[in-house]
């Protein structure tokens, strides 16, 4: 395993554009089989889970990569066992809470993607307070996916254009998959160069579906409370052996 050595550092910028490395997405599985596994209940999974989640944080700090988006809550979690759901907002609460001073102090800026319907007033007022906090930082952008949908995502964003469309400040004609991007929750942020799967499931799960359009994809046996600096770095090198053509020939 290469852990990002300086001399392979300086071999991946020399390749170009098609191979640098700014935006890694994360689909992060396994928390209750960890726990299932060690006889525990599931929120002890979820609680490690959430130390996982501070340590890739720290690790794209450190390797200068400059997008992190998690998906931490998916639209399709409330269909599990209130408890289970009431469970992972106490987590989101107290990660809000405890986290966000540390991050700040870290030049990190946090913000969020996803509908904001059924999230209760407080946790809304915890996710503005953190992204007004931390908006101005540079260091690393984390982006969580919370009550968020792909189709929901894709859906809205041609709501909103055809709304745009209907009082006449769009002509249809100019619509192209760059203006649709920016309606998209992710507005301005890049796609993802490398989409991170754990726990060995092989789908994107309803997970950034417009933006997944040329990303690689690595998927990983390890369950997300064990991912560490290894894993990542794993991921990272497959990532760097990949050719990325977007569809034209080498």
């Amino acid at each position: 395993m290469l852990l990002m050595k300086e001399d392979n550092k300086a071999e991946n910028k020399n390749e170009g554009d098609q191979k640098s490395l700014q935006h890694i997405a994360i689909i992060m599985d396994g928390n209750g089989r960890w726990a299932k596994l060690r006889h525990l209940p599931k929120f002890a999974g979820h609680k490690k889970g959430a130390d996982a989640v501070r340590g890739v944080v720290e690790t794209c700090a450190e390797l200068d990569v400059k997008y992190l988006t998690l998906y931490a809550f998916s639209s399709e979690n409330w269909n599990r066992p209130i408890e289970e759901v009431n469970d992972l907002m106490g987590l989101l609460q107290i990660y809000l809470t405890k986290e966000i001073n540390e991050l700040h102090e870290k030049n990190i800026r946090i913000s969020f993607i996803g509908s904001r319907d059924r999230l209760s007033d407080n946790i809304i007022k915890l996710i503005d307070d953190a992204e007004e906090k931390t908006r101005d930082n540079k260091k690393l952008h984390l982006i969580l996916a919370l009550n968020y949908g792909g189709q929901e995502e894709i859906v809205n964003a041609a709501r909103n254009l055809a709304l745009k469309v209907k009082d006449g400040s769009i002509d249809v004609e100019d619509i192209d998959e760059s203006v649709f991007s920016k309606y998209l929750y992710t507005g301005e942020i890049p796609e993802p160069d490398l989409i991170i799967r754990t726990s060995g499931e092989q789908r994107l799960s309803n997970f950034m579906l417009w933006q997944a359009a040329y990303a690689e994809f690595v998927f990983q046996d390890t369950l997300w409370p064990d991912f560490t600096k290894v894993e990542l770095c794993d991921a990272i090198d497959e990532y760097y052996k990949r050719d990325r053509r977007y569809g034209a020939r080498p």
